[in-house]
Parts: structure tokens; sequence; C-alpha cells
């Protein structure tokens, strides 16, 4: 019967029994079990085997068949037998069920994640259920919200992960189909399994985006589910639905179906409604779920996979690393910070995109990133969570690289859809595989760029999306097609080539290596071990790394050293030769350790183990510590506490000592032994040298030296010293010695050690007795006379008497008759000794009177006495202005008359003293003054005005009623006159009535206008001897208000902006000064009208510090352009400004003049375009800030243009492109350079596009211009060595496509060379050229490259592509070997050894140019013995066994000839004793016979029957070979020696090197001076400078060659001179905050370059002639720093400002430009005047002062060009000396050659090359072998070859 899809039931029928079973039917067992009756009809009339069913119920037959029908509807097959083992009629079929069994479910995760790579997989797992809810969320409008939680806490139930989304939700029949293994989304609309949903559309690539589209194969959700947990709850809600569906899938319920026999696959969805969680209330395990399903309130559709039972593995991971899965989990997802693609990302400098197409549909896009070397390191990231592994020692690196960049890693990683395949790389591709060979490249290159691939769903990948199946093996195809990516258009090129070239490019611009400069020599260094190391070694004196300069001399400090050590840097090493300045990757330098003190040693480390962290004076600091170890100072002490000071004098005979010295380095550590560096090593004891030096007239005496060394009880000690009884002084010295080489050394590492001097005087001693000396006999009166006695001590030196001496003038002779003596002596006045005044005392006199005084000197006894320089003055009187003096120097008397006597203010009698002075006495004098008549006090009266009162008078008004008094000393009123009042004077009026002031009246004082400060007034009287004034001060205040000021500091805005400006509104007086008349109040009732005003945006202000109201907001509707007038009112006050309205924002650029449709060839449009730019409004604008671009319709298309813009033109605000003066268009292998194309203008403004006009353009290309070579030749091709190149067509492409004819073939060149291509466009050099006719085929085999050029101009070549072609051997000719063989001797006897002709011999079959050829042939060679030429012997040796040939083998054109081939004569063989005989070895190759035969190979050997004949015949030979060796050598040495000679004669010449190093330093010591020279600097201080991210102050960044133009630029700039400019925003905000906002300063990533011509000069032309030199300010600035950056600065902060001659010249270039319709900018002159953009010069402003008013804010001053020029002259005269340098190096070997060759050995050397030569010719006598002369050498010649091939041909 019929088979069904379900379960099939066989049943069988017996008559004597029923037999009950249930049967299975449905699809995959979803349906009821049922029960039925079998019975088995046994009837014998029955044959067809029908079998019938009932059920239990006892049908009858009728029903029976009824119940049959329906089952068999249901796919119930039965069987209707006689008995159960009867055998059936015919074949039948049993329906049977065979389901999977629910571990292929459950174990499914396990299986497809526990194979992965060996990971831990539960990130991935995560990223199968994250691909489900992005597929579910795909569609969503607004925010796409994924959950997962991480429901541990087991206080709520089992520990279960929840992943919920926000998505579409699911019906229950999507959940149904989500619930079926590998029911995959391409199969989910057949049969039973379709769904309420439209089919599945595939959706459009997104190749590098994760596009929702991942869930795939209908297997990931439930392997995931099962991989992390035991079981599963599905719980979503559809969009639109009511009802939320559940369903629960767990291992524990299939284990449960499988013991109860149930369905395994079958189970229900729950549908209810939302927030209903009756069905967990009871469930303890699953507490958590209320929490989530209360969650379900408000949602419209969501979905939440709930899985528990997770596995304790998982759990723990999930806690433990929850960064490092979380981080796994979104790299597969999308973007985070520190994956490794954003790794990648952020540490690439360039990228090369790319695209690979295979024959599947399959794209691939491709990004390489390249990560450059920066100064020390590789930047290539590495994983931050990868396992570290063994990291090698640094002790042996040579270079400075820290790592090798990528490694051996792979370079692609692989993403799929948008999602990382983690398990999946590629390796490389062939393009840019690591190179087998170097190349213009560095191989280190290779390993820094990184890649990722981005694939469609053309791809098969494993379904857990962790590995691709076959993509690397696609990729690696050869129909794979590669092309390039740039700016999203795809290019096909050829990817090995522009991979390189970005590469080479990448390379160039991005790595940042160490720069080694200044280069000195090439050394070979010993120290290093491996000697192929050792040379050669270039050295540097500096070099540049990582912005920092190191040079020799200076201190490092090492790193990563054992120990670390300090030192100075002697010189920088890099292997290699090199010369100049180079960049590398590393390199070595040579350290001195310091202190020399301790380390007397040199040390040579890498380059990158020197410590760039540490500062100079760290590294001083800790050099200084180390110093401070050794020997400082010395201690001096005396034990006896008798010390001696510095200069200290003592008596003849004083001990000195004993001394205690100790020495103390600076720590003050008291030592007595050198320090050493290094531990176990004896250390130098130190000693104390003492030496006493007395210092005589005669010279410096030693009187004391002695030597002591240390001890360990009292150090260094020194005895007293009793013998110092000279007098004078003495030095005591005290040395510290090192005993080196039994020398007493006081210096030690070139430094003194320390000493100790002590300087003291010996003085006589103390008097013991005495001697009396001469009396004088000429005496004064009171002046005492001396008895000299001369006292002695006791070393008879003068000296001092005792303190307490009474001498006894008595001279006494005891026993002699005169026993006293008489002194006769002359008695004369004595000194002065006091001064005599003869008037009374006191004098009176007037006040204003003078007065006299007689004066006496006596001496000590009254006498008047006189004396020379006796002068007797008197001063210090109180009203005398001066001193009087007499000179009483021959008299001893004289008058002294004092000047008047004057007092000011005197009420009344006053007493002074007068004082006397001689220069041994004084006298004093009392005078008493009386008062006179004298003015006194001058007083103003005008309401009692005092002096210096300030007076507050209204501003501009008359100060009248001003009169004054004058007073005497005491107080009276002086009655005013006509002669008194002309000597009064006032300082506010030039003209005076004198009769006013004889009254006593003053002039009127008029009240300045302005208020602004406080003014002077002065009223004076004066006389001869009276002088009285007094003054006072008037105080401006504002009169009434009078009118309103409006001050505003902006007066142009754009149309729909805001006046950036502030108006400030004010009420002043009839002279314009500020009132207080306004208050807050008035705010209020201000009013502002205007025309087109939008009154909503004004704001009103009140300033109350300024007492004036404040107007912001200022705007105006859209309207034409023009100026404005702002009227303000406040009650009968009224003002109004003008304001200057522009237009808006540029939004609009319009074609106004130019072709609308051009039809050209490739060479040019003639006819400008004339562009307009508007604003929104349609008003024309004239912002020079727009940039304009020309885009083309296609990027085949390539355009230049020039100008690229010109912000004016003919109609003002236009701009101008200019004439297309080129455009070029490069086109793919693809398109056609023919039809019509479009020029789109654009237009950017702050970075916001502006569209703009296209024009139409017709590409006519030109049929006679070359662009391109086309070559043709058989591929298929042989080229044999020698033989003819084949025909090379080469066809001369023009721009249109068709080929060129007249050509001149003169003009096309071929190139042939052996190798590879080059690799560019270009051949290697070297290479020579030649006509491609006639060419032959070189004649060594290898692969060659061929190049055809077309010369189309003297400078340019049209180049053809590289061939490649393989010269292969020509046909074989010859049977030869690879190496002559000598000549075999062969002796007739019973020895094997003797009669043995070749031991092994290789002979191959070659061309006629010695080319191994007919590998492909196969024969044999046959060898037989012939005679000698001219010889008529025909009785020929045999081979053994008696042969006369013998064979070998010949395969693939080679036979090797052994011994084993019985290569031997026989014994006792036939053949003629001494002849020669020859060995022939002919080949016998099947194709080649007489008519084209293989020329043998001859082998001549001799025979010999004597022994002894043979031997000495055999001694003969060898000694020929060697002697024709030696020979050859010699030759080859006279050879070489004679072309040495010949080269070096042409290289020398004559150097004068003195001369030239002479005019070196004459021109050196002049640029020096020039250096030194005063000129003029910037005097700010700059202490932002040295930042890597600031360039400097403004006024540090140029150099201005002219004074007069740096001070008016200086000025212009004066404002902005002191801003410091930074590389960033980040930079200047820094310094912004640092500073507290005081410091201005400008980021230069905010600038806008600007590059625009002269405004007068218009489309390439001038539009006027121009005079006074106009030149762009900017242009006259030098920057000796950081130019392109300088440029962009100052074009921004001069803009187009332009400098002229003078103010007449300017005023002539502003008329010229603004005539022109075009907006003139500010321009300067060298005079210093200004006239500003809008025409307005003159007044303070608009000059500037002189440069010395600047106060140092003023740009500085380059070096004299003459500077420039004497350093170019002496760099040229320095490589002229090293020119000579090498020409006299080349004279002295040619000079020592020519000496060598006339050496008396190489005389004894060419003797014996003669005599050998001569030896040689009587030995080929002897065998008779002489070589014919004019023999061929077997060579053949290339004219010989063409004539060959002219025969074959």
């Amino acid at each position: 019967m019929a088979e069904s899809e379900g379960v099939t039931t066989s049943a069988v029928a017996n008559s004597n029994r029923t037999h009950i079973s249930q049967s299975k039917n449905g699809v995959n067992g979803s349906d009821k079990p049922h029960n039925s009756v079998v019975i088995f009809d046994c009837r014998p009339e029955r044959h067809d085997a029908m079998e019938r069913v009932l059920d239990i119920n006892g049908l009858d037959f009728n029903d029976f068949l009824q119940v049959v029908s329906k089952n068999l509807q249901q796919g119930n097959t039965l069987h209707l037998l006689q008995t159960e083992d009867q055998i059936l009629p015919v074949a039948t079929k049993e329906h049977i069920v065979f389901l999977p069994h629910y571990d292929t479910l459950v174990q499914s995760g396990m299986y497809e994640y526990y194979a992965s790579e060996g990971q831990n997989s539960l990130p991935y797992a995560f990223a199968e259920l994250i691909d489900n809810a992005l597929s579910a969320t795909s569609h969503n409008t607004g925010v796409r919200t994924i959950d997962i939680r991480l429901l541990f806490d087991e206080s709520l139930g089992k520990h279960a992960v929840v992943i919920m989304d926000n998505g579409c939700g699911m019906t229950s029949k999507q959940l149904n189909n989500w619930a079926v293994y590998r029911l995959s989304k391409f199969s989910r609309e057949s049969g039973t399994f379709s769904s309420d949903h439209a089919g599945y559309v595939r959706p459009d690539p997104v190749a590098r985006s994760l596009n929702s589209d991942i869930s795939y194969f209908g297997v990931g959700g439930k392997q995931a589910v099962f991989y992390i947990g035991q079981s599963t709850r599905m719980i979503t809600k559809p969009a639109g639905s009511p009802d939320v569906h559940e369903l629960i899938i767990s291992k524990e319920e299939f284990e449960r179906k499988e013991r109860n026999k149930e369905d395994i696959y079958s189970g229900f969805i729950r549908n209810r409604k939302v927030r209903d969680y009756s069905q967990i209330t009871q469930n303890v395990d699953e507490r958590f779920l209320h929490g989530l399903i209360a969650e379900e309130v408000g949602k419209d559709s969501f979905t939440a996979v709930v899985v528990t039972g997770v596995q304790p593995e998982h759990v723990t991971f999930l806690k433990q690393d929850f960064h490092l899965w979380t981080r796994e989990l979104t790299a597969c997802e999308k973007e985070i910070d520190n994956d490794m693609q954003t790794l990648y990302i952020n540490t690439s400098a360039d990228t090369f995109e790319f695209k690979a197409c295979t024959d599947v549909d399959g794209i691939v896009e491709g990004v390489l990133r390249y990560h450059p070397f920066l100064y020390d390191r590789e930047t290539y990231p590495e994983d931050p969570y990868a396992i570290p592994g063994n990291l090698a020692t640094e002790e042996d690196d040579d270079s400075i690289v820290l790592n090798q960049a990528r490694g051996k890693r792979p370079i692609f990683e692989c993403f799929w859809n948008g999602r990382l395949i983690p398990y999946t790389t590629v390796s490389e591709f062939d393009w840019c595989a690591w190179p087998k060979k170097t190349g213009t490249v560095p191989a280190e290159c290779y390993s820094r760029f990184s890649g990722v691939l981005f694939t469609n769903d053309r791809f098969q990948v494993s379904t857990n999306k962790l590995t691709f199946m076959d993509l690397e093996l696609q990729l690696k195809n050869k129909e794979t097609l590669f092309t390039r990516i740039v700016n999203g258009q795809e290019q096909r090129v050829k990817i090995h080539k522009e991979f390189h070239q970005w590469l080479k490019t990448c390379h160039e611009k991005w790595d940042k290596q160490v720069k080694f400069r200044g280069f000195k020599r090439t050394i070979t260094r010993t120290d290093v071990t491996t000697k192929k190391m050792q040379s050669p070694w270039a050295t540097f004196s500096s070099i540049e790394w990582d912005g920092r300069a190191y040079k020799a001399g200076q201190y490092v400090k090492s790193q990563k050293t054992q120990p670390i050590f300090f030192g100075s840097v002697i010189q920088f090493l890099l292997y290699g030769d090199h010369e100049g300045d180079v960049y590398a990757t590393g390199g070595q330098v040579q350290v001195a350790m310091e202190p020399k003190a301790l380390y007397d040693d040199i040390k040579t480390i890498p380059i990158s183990k020197i410590d760039r962290v540490i500062t100079n004076a760290a590294i001083k600091k800790s050099i200084d510590d180390e110093l401070a170890k050794l020997p400082d100072k010395l201690k001096v002490t005396w034990p006896e506490g008798n010390p001696w000071t510095q200069n200290d004098v003592r008596p003849a005979g004083t001990p000195l000592g004993p001394l205690h010295v100790e020495i103390l380095n600076k720590k003050g550590e008291s030592i007595s032994r050198i320090p050493s560096a290094m531990q176990n090593t004896t250390r130098k004891a130190l000693l104390i040298e003492l030496k006493v030096v007395w210092h005589s007239p005669n010279g410096d005496v030693e009187t004391n030296s002695h030597i002591a060394a240390h001890s360990a009880k009292w150090a260094f000690w020194f005895r007293t010293m009793e013998n110092l009884n000279k007098l004078g002084k003495y030095t005591l010295h005290l040395n510290t010695i090192l005993n080196v080489n039994e020398s007493n050394a006081t210096v030690w590492a070139g430094n003194r050690l320390p000493n100790h001097t002590l300087d003291f005087s010996i003085t006589e001693g103390s008097a013991e007795r005495f001697m009396v000396g001469t009396v004088n006999t000429l005496l004064h009166v009171g002046v005492p006379f001396h008895i000299p006695l001369e006292l002695l001590d006791e070393y008879g030196h003068p000296a001092r008497p005792p303190p307490n001496l009474k001498p006894l003038l008595e001279l006494v002779l005891p026993g002699l008759k005169q026993d006293s003596q008489t002194l006769k002596i002359s008695l004369l006045p004595g000194n002065p000794d006091s001064l005599k005044v003869k008037q009374e005392d006191p004098i009176t006199v007037e006040n204003g009177t003078s007065v006299s005084f007689d004066v006496e000197v006596h001496d000590v006894a009254g006498n008047v006495t006189a004396h020379p320089k006796l002068i007797i003055s008197c001063q210090g009187i109180p009203g005398s202005s001066s001193m009087v003096a007499v000179d009483c120097s021959n008299t001893g008397a004289g008058t002294l008359v004092l000047k008047p006597i004057t007092f000011k203010n005197i009420a009344g009698d006053q007493t002074v003293k007068a004082t006397f002075d001689i220069p041994v006495s004084n006298c004093l004098s009392s005078i008493k003054t009386s008062p006179l008549f004298h003015l006194k006090l001058l007083n103003v009266s005008f309401q009692l005005i005092s002096d210096k009162e300030k007076i507050d008078w209204t501003a501009g008004d008359l100060l009248e009623n001003l009169h004054y008094r004058l007073y005497d000393e005491r107080g009276r009123v002086v009655p005013l006159s006509e002669e008194m009042a002309r000597r009064i004077k006032v300082n506010w009026a030039a003209d005076v009535s004198v009769e006013e002031l004889a009254q006593g009246k003053l002039p009127n004082v008029p009240v300045p206008t302005l208020v602004k400060e406080e003014h002077f007034y002065q009223v004076s009287y004066m006389e001869e001897l009276v002088s009285v004034d007094t003054s006072f001060t008037i105080v401006p205040r504002p009169d009434e208000p009078k009118h309103m000021k409006a001050t505003l500091s902006e007066s142009t805005v754009r149309m729909g902006e805001v006046l950036s400006g502030k108006i400030f509104l004010q009420l002043t007086d009839q002279y314009g000064n500020k009132t207080q008349m306004l208050t807050a109040t008035c705010v209020d009732s201000l009013a502002v009208d205007a025309e087109g005003l939008d009154k909503a945006s004004l704001v009103f202000t009140w300033q109350e510090s300024t007492h004036s109201m404040l107007v912001t907001g200022v705007r105006f509707n859209p309207g034409f352009p023009g100026i404005r007038e702002l009227n303000f009112t406040w009650r009968d006050f009224a003002e109004h400004v003008t304001i200057k309205l522009t237009a808006g924002v540029p939004a609009q650029l319009k074609l106004v003049d130019g072709p609308q449709e051009v039809g050209i060839k490739l060479r040019g449009i003639q006819t400008p375009f004339l562009l307009q730019l508007f604003d929104e409004w349609g008003n024309p604008s004239p912002d020079q800030r727009v940039v304009v671009t020309l885009k083309t319709s296609t990027p085949a298309l390539k355009v230049s243009h020039s100008p690229l813009n010109e912000c004016k033109g003919d109609m003002g605000d236009s701009i101008a492109l200019g004439i297309l003066t080129s455009i070029g268009a490069v086109f793919n292998p693809c398109w056609s350079p023919r039809g019509e194309y479009a020029l789109e203008f654009r237009g950017s403004f702050n970075k916001k596009p502006i569209h703009g006009p296209a024009v139409k353009l017709t590409i006519i290309p030109d049929p006679n211009k070359p662009v391109k070579l086309v070559v043709e030749y058989n591929t298929n091709s042989v080229f044999p060595a020698g033989g003819t190149l084949t025909v090379f067509s080469v066809s001369v492409m023009s721009e249109e496509g068709s080929t060129i004819k007249n050509l001149n073939p003169a003009n096309m060149s071929m190139l042939l060379w052996k190798g590879e291509p080059s690799g560019t466009s270009r051949p290697p050099s070297g290479v020579s050229y030649g006509t491609p006719r006639d060419k032959v085929i070189p004649d060594h085999v290898g692969k060659y490259t061929i190049q055809f050029v077309l010369c189309v101009d003297k400078t340019k070549g049209l180049w053809s592509h590289q061939y490649v072609i393989n010269v292969v051997p020509n046909d074989p000719v010859k049977l030869a070997p690879d190496l002559q063989p000598p000549t075999p001797v062969v002796v007739n006897n019973n020895v094997l050894d003797s009669r043995t002709l070749v031991e092994d011999m290789s002979l191959k079959l070659m061309d006629m140019y010695n080319n191994s050829a007919g590998l492909e042939l196969s024969g044999k060679v046959v060898v037989t013995i012939k005679s000698s030429k001219g010889s008529s012997d025909k009785n020929l040796p045999l081979f053994e066994g008696k042969v006369k040939s013998l064979q070998f083998s010949l395969a693939n054109g080679e036979a090797q000839i052994t011994v084993s081939g019985n290569l031997f004569i026989m014994e006792n063989s036939p053949g003629q004793d001494g002849n020669e005989y020859v060995l022939l070895f002919r080949p016998s190759v099947p194709g080649y016979g007489p008519k084209n035969p293989l020329a043998a190979f001859e082998l001549p050997f001799r025979f010999y029957n004597d022994v002894e004949n043979r031997k000495q015949m055999s001694e003969l030979t060898k000694k020929k070979d060697q002697l024709k060796q030696t020979v050859d050598i010699y030759r080859s040495l006279f050879d070489t020696n004679r072309q040495l000679i010949t080269e070096l004669s042409s290289r020398c010449c004559i150097s004068n090197i003195p001369a030239i190093d002479k005019v070196i330093g004459q021109k050196t010591a002049d640029a020096e001076k020039m250096k030194l020279q005063t000129r003029r600097v910037c005097a700010m201080p700059d202490p932002f400078r040295g930042n890597l991210d600031v360039l400097g102050k403004i006024g540090h960044l140029a150099l201005v060659e002219d004074d007069d133009v740096a001070t008016v630029i200086s000025w212009h700039l004066l404002g902005d001179i002191d801003c410091v400019v930074t590389m960033t925003t980040v930079a200047a905000r820094k310094i912004y905050d640092d500073t507290q906002g005081k410091q201005q300063v400008m980021p230069l990533d905010t600038f806008l370059v600007w590059d625009l011509p002269l405004p007068h000069i218009r489309n390439g032309r001038d539009s006027f002639r121009p005079i006074g030199n106009p030149v762009f300010a900017r242009d006259l600035l030098i920057f000796p720093e950081n130019a392109e950056n300088c440029h962009i600065v100052f074009g921004n902060l001069l803009g187009d400002t332009i400098l002229t001659d003078d103010l007449d010249s300017a005023n002539h270039y502003r008329k010229g430009v603004v005539q022109s319709k075009v907006p003139c900018p500010t321009l300067l002159t060298r005079q210093g005047d200004r006239i500003r953009s809008n025409g307005k010069f003159g007044g303070l402003q608009n000059k500037a002062p002189p440069i010395e008013r600047l106060r140092g804010q003023v740009f500085g001053a380059p070096l004299p060009k003459d500077y420039h020029t004497f350093m170019g002259q002496i760099d040229l005269l320095q490589q002229y000396r090293l020119a000579m340098e090498k020409s006299r190096q080349v004279q002295e070997d040619f000079d020592g050659h020519m000496q060598y060759l006339k050496s008396p050995e190489m005389v004894q050397k060419e003797e014996e090359m003669d005599e050998q030569e001569k030896q040689l010719k009587d030995i080929e006598t002897k065998l008779g072998t002489l070589d014919k002369a004019g023999e061929s050498s077997g060579m053949v010649t290339k004219r010989t070859r063409r004539k060959l091939l002219k025969q074959d041909y």
C-alpha cells in the first residue's frame, strides 16, 4: 500500500489470536498515539497478502475496511498473512521511523565549541545569541537594546544567563521554527515550516559593517544555549500581539520523555498575558523570573533567552575574567577601544585598500595599515591580553629596535558579513609577501603592516561562525582578481607594483629613524669578538633621536646595563660603509665613564640603552656624588691647643706644632687611601708631606720638610718645630701625595690632591739689650725731641720696648773725669696750638648784613706762630650762604669777613655761633641777629583759598574775583605798589594788568572744557633776595547733559548675523564730557529704529560702573546690503550710528561668465570661467575665505587648472578660476577617453560645502600625441643562445587609441639586460641602448629583460612594459667536459693503476657557446683510441679485454666516465713506447648523423713500456702543468699592475693643502666676526618654546632684514607679537589653563591657508602699473625654522597686508585697486604709515613709533648675507680640500706602486717569469707537444657568429 512520510507500523493477522498495538503517526512524531487491533487473515483463498486493521471495539469486516481506509490516509502500511512465517509472494516495503537522539541537540554546543582552537569559547557562544538579537532589532526605528544579565545570586534560584532585546519578537510559529534544529532561513518557506512572514530576501552587502544578516544556519542558537547551560526558556512577544509566548527546551525534559517512552521532539508553547508569572510561582529554582516578567509591562515587542543550569566552569570564567570575555565578545560584534583592530587603526599612519573578486561572486575588501618605526620602537601594536613569551635578553643587542613588529604573526584578520571570524587568519598574499631579495624598500618594512579582510556571505563559514571553510584557498586561486581602491573608486592596476610603491612611500614618509651626523672616519674595532663584524664601522660626532640631539662630550646615563653607569659621549658608531649624514634604526655609542678619577674606562653600548628621561642636572649630581668619595680637603688640628691662624704673627723662636692632619672627602669622611671603582682591588695609600718655606729677601728657603704616613691611632702626625727664628714671612705647605712608581705625585686623575697652606710671619722677640743713637740739635718750643735707643732681642733683631719700661734721662759714665755732656740746641716757636679771636663776644649785627673777625694763631706758650698751609676757616653760621677762609701761613694772623647773614620769617633777636677752624684747633664766637623788613608770605583770596587747595568747578566756566596779599616775616600785610605788582607772575595768563595787580586783583581763570585730570595754577613774587609763591588746583566737573553719544567697536555685520561689537550709549555735556544723569530706569524708555532692524533680538543692559547703556543683539532682516542708520532716542536726546550691512555667509556659487559647453582636445580651455559667490538671499558675497575646487564627473578624467582660485575679478566679488591651461585625462584600461563629461564647480566655506554650476565637457583626443607603446611578439618563441631575436612589433598609440604612423624609427630604442625586471618603469642603471633590429640573443643561458623606449623629445621618453625572455641552450654541437682533465700517462705493465686512462670524468653535450644542451637527449658514448695527429702508428693500444672500443651510457645529455667502465689499457697491450695517442669520445645520439654530427671529445695520453721512462715523462708533464699555471699567474699580476698604473696616473694632480687651510681659517674667522656683530633681536621671553607642540611666540618665529620694515610690521602686529602659537588646540588650551587665561594662544590646526596674488594682478596680468614696489608684508619675513607652519601663521596674521615704499605710492596703489572694483587690503609703508582697508590714514593710531619705543617687541634681524656666503665658500673649500687630500693620497699610492714595481722583488719576479717560460718551452720540446702559433682557442667571435647565422638562414 502507499508509503507515508510518517512512522510506518506493520501488523500481522492471525485467526486464533488478536494483537493490540499502538501506532505512532504524524510528522516527526508530533501526533498522539492511537489504539488499533491487528488481525491476520489466514483464509486460503487470499493470495494477495492483504492486511486488515480493526480497532479494539470489535468492528465487523466492513467497518474494519472503513477503518482501514481511514487509516491508510494517515500513512499506515498493512499486510494480510496466513501465518507469521509465511513466505511473501511479492516484495513489500515496511515503513520505519529513525529520529535522531536528543544528544544531537543537547551535545551540539560542546561538539562545536570544545573543538575551537583549544580556547575558551564561551564569548563566541554568547555572540551567537547576540547575532539573533541583532537580526531581531535590525528594523527598529528607535534605539536598539540588547542586554546580557548574569544572575548568579543563589537566593533567587539557579545560576542563569539572560539575553534580552527589544526587537520584533517572534510569533508562535516563528518560535516553533526556531526550535527546529538546522532549519535555516533559506528553508523556512517550504512544507510544514512555512511561516507567517514573507520569504527571505538577501540584504545589500555591506562588507565592512555588521549587516544584521548573520543569523544564518538555524543551529547557532541551540548550540549556544546548550553549551552555556542545560536548559533554555524562550520568552517572546511579537509586535502588535497582546500575548507572550514561552517555550522551554531542556536536557532534563528530554531525559524524562525518554524514560517514559514519549515523543522526544514534541512539546508545547505557552501563550500568556503580559506580566503573568503564575506558572513559576512554585518553582524555587526560577524565582529570578519574577523581576524579568515584571519588566514586560509597556514593551511593544521583545525576546528574552533565559539559560539555566549554567556550567560551573562557565560561572567561574564569567566572574573572574569579566574584562576578557566581554572584550572578546564585543570584538566579534563591534569596535571597542582596546581590541586589536582598534589598536591597529589608532597606531597606523597610512592605509592601502584593495578588493578581491573570486569566480563564485565572492567579494573581499581588504585594508593594509602601515605602523611606522619611530626612533627607537616599532609602533605595531601588541595584544594587551596576550600571554607574554620568553623575552630575549638585550645585552648583545646592536640595534635600538626593541621588537620586530609583526614577527611571524599572520597579516590578515577576517570578517564575514561584518562579524569577526576569530579562528581564521590569512598569512599573506604573493604580492605583499616578505621579499626574497633586497630591494628599494628595507626588508623590515614588510613586518610593519597589519591587515583585515571583509568578505560577503559567498564564502562558507562553520556553523559556530568561528572558522572559514576555504577562504584562503579561494583568495590564492589564480583566477582571483585583485584591484586597488583609491578614494572609494576601483582601479585595475598591477597590485604588486602599487603595493610596493605604497610601502616605499610609507617608509620614506612615516618611518622615523636615528639620524647620524658629523661623519668623521671609518675604523676597525678590535673590541668586537666576531671577526666579520669588526669592520667597517663609521664614526659620527652626534645623532638626532626622537627630537633630541646627542653629541660628543655630552653627559649620558646608561639603562639596562650591568652596572648602570654615567659618562661622556666620545663618538657614535654605525656598522657599514657610510659617508655624510645617514639614517639608521640603531647603532652604538662609545662612552667615557665618569668620573674619570674612579672609572678610567671606556664602554661601548647600543644607543637604545641611553636613558632619555634623565636630565643633565641629575647626571651631574650623580657624578658629583661619586666625586664626593675622592679626597677633598685636609683637616688640620693642634693637639696641644696652640693653633696658628692664617697670617698669624709670632715672635722669633716660637715653637710650631705638633700638628694632627686628616684627609676628608666631600662627605666629611676621613680617608687614607684612594677609593676604587672596582671591588676586590688594592687601593692606593695616601701620604702627607709637610714643608716650611721662608721667604727671605734673597729668595725662598726651605727650612723644614717631613713626610708622614697614616696611623690607625693618630692619622697623620707632625712633631713640634723650634727652628723658626729668622724674621720674615713663612708658608707652611701640607700636601697630599700618592706614591706612584716610586715618585710622590700630588695630582690624581687630572686633579690636584687636597693641600693646606698656612701663611705666617716671624717678628722680633722680647727686648733684652739696647744701644744709643744720634740726637738732633734743632728744636722747637713745645716740640718733644728724641734720644734714640735701639732695643735688641735674643737673636739680635731690633725689638720693641717692654710695656712697663720707664727710661731715666741720665747719662753717667762712672770713673771718667767728664761724667756728663751738654747738648746745645736752637729754640724756635712751636707748632700751632690755639686760635685767638680778638672781637668781643657776642657781636650784634642786623639781619642781612656782614661781619668781620681778627684772628691769631698761638703755640702752647702763647707765642704767635706761623706754619705752612695754615688756613683758618669759618663755617656753619645759620643764615650765611657759604664758608670763608684766610691764609695765615706767613704771619700767623689775619681778618675773616663773613657774607651777609640772612634769616627768613625772623620774629625777634636770634643768636648764632661761628666756628673757626685751623688744622690743630677751633674757636666759637656768638653772633646776635636782629630782624629787618623782608617779604615772607603771598596769599590768594577767593572764598578763603588756601595754599595747594583743590577747587571743584564746572568745565568751561570762568573763575573770577581772585585777589592776593603779601605778608612780611612777622605776618604783617605789606602795602602794594606798581613796582611790586610788576614782580607778580601767574601761570594761566601771559598778559596781565599792572594796575589791577597793584590793587591786589588777579586775572580771571578759564576752567578747562575736558574732564580728564587736575590743572595746576600758581601765583609767585620774585625779587633779588626774596621769592614767595602760592598755588591751587582746579578739578573740572561735567556740565549739564546736552548730547547723547554712541560708541561702537564694530560697524560691519553680515546679513542674518548679530553685530559682534557692543554699542555703548552715554549722555555728555556740550564739551563731550560724560555725565552721570543716566540711571538704570532709563533702559525702559530707550527707543531704537533702523531700516530692516530686527527689534526682537535687541537687548538693553544698564552698566552701573560707567553709567551707560549697553545695546547688543543688533541684527537686520534679509534685504539688500548697504549702509543702515541706527537711531537711538531718549527723552529729548537723540543719536545715530552708521552700520554697514554686508552679504550673508556664502551659500551659492553661480557661473556668470564663461562657456556653458566646451569641446576640447586634451590640451586646455582658453576661455576663463568667472564665478560669483552669493549668500542664501541672492546677494553677491565678497568673502575671500571660500575655496573653490573643480571636480569631474568621473575619476577617470583628471583635470589640472591654473590658477586654482583668485578671489577677485572684473566683477568685483567674482572668483575667476582662470584659463585651464592643461587638462590631462587618465583612464582605466576599460574606459574610452571619447565622450561627454561634466566639470562641476564646488566651494567650501568653514568646512561646509557650497554647490556650484556644472559645465558640459566633450573630450576630443589628440591623434598625434603618443601616450603608450604596444609591443607584440610571439610569446611562444624560443630564444636559443647566440641566435637572433624574434620580431618585436612596437606600435605607438595616440590619445584617441589609433596607431601613429609617421614616426622616425631612429627615435625607438631597445634595452636588454640580464636579470628580472627593475620593478619600476625605468631600466636599471648601466644598461646600453640599441636599435630593435638585428639583435643577437646573448651567449649565456638565463632570464633577460627587454624594454623599448620612444624618445619624444630631449627630456621625455615613452617607456613600454618590461618583457622577460628565457634564453635556452642552442643545438648541441659537441661533447666536452666541464673541466679539462690532465694528460694521462700509462705504462704497459701488470699494475692496474699504471694502466688507468681516466678515473672519473663527466662529459656533457654542449652548444657552440659551452652551454649545457641536449637535456632531453639520450644515447651512448663510444670510446676508441687513435694515433695522434701526424703520426702513422697503426699498432694502437687496446682496452682491457683486448677490445678496441668501450661504451658508456648517455642520459639527459650527460655521460659519467668512471674506472668501473674498464677505461684502462690491457696488460701487455700493443703500442709504441713513448708515443702519444688520443682517447676519442664519440657520442652516438639518435637523430644526429653524418649530416649533423656531434663533435667528439679528444683526450691525448702518453704510452710507455718502461716504468722509469714513464715516471720521468710523468714528472715532466706535471712540471709542465705547474710551470704553465705559474706563468699565467705572473702574467695576470703584471697585467693588473700595468692597468693600475694607467688608472692612477690619470687621477694624479698637484695639491696645495696648507694654502686651502689658510683660506678656510680666514673665512671662518670672518664668519665668526659677523656672527658676533650687534644686530636687532626680539627681547621678549619665550618660556613655552621647546615643547614639541609649541612653535613659539610670534616675535620669535620670523626675522626681518630691513629695520624700517621690521618696525612697521612689528608695530602693526603689536597686539599679537607676544601670542604663543601651538600645533594643536589641546596644547593651546593647556597653556591657557596653566596661565589662568593671561597668555594669548593661537592653535595652528584652526588656521586657514592663504595663497592669493596681489590685488592688482588679475589673470596673471597687471590691471594697472603700481609704484612704490608693493609686496605682501608676509613675503618680507624670513623663517629660520618650521618655514611651512610659519607661512600659515603669518598668512593668517598679516593676511593680504601690503607694504609699499611711502605714503604717496600706497595711496596710488589703493586708488588703482579700488577703481578696478576690487577691495583693497591694509597698506603699510616703509616710513611707518598705515592705510587701513577702509581707506583711513593719519593720526597717531596709524603711525608707527620709533623702534626704541617698541621695547624689544620687534622682529629680530637675520645674519648678514655675507655670513651665508662665507659659510657656503667654507663648505666648498672643505670639499675642495677633501678632494685635494684624496688626490694627494692617490699620488702617494702611485709613487709607492711605481717604487714597488722597480723594487728588487718585482725585478726578480720578472726574471723568474722569463726563466720559467724558457723552462716550459724546453719541457714542451722534450715532450713533443709544443703548441703551434696561431692555433684556434675554441672561442667564437660575434662577427663569426653572425656569419654563421646568416648562412643558417
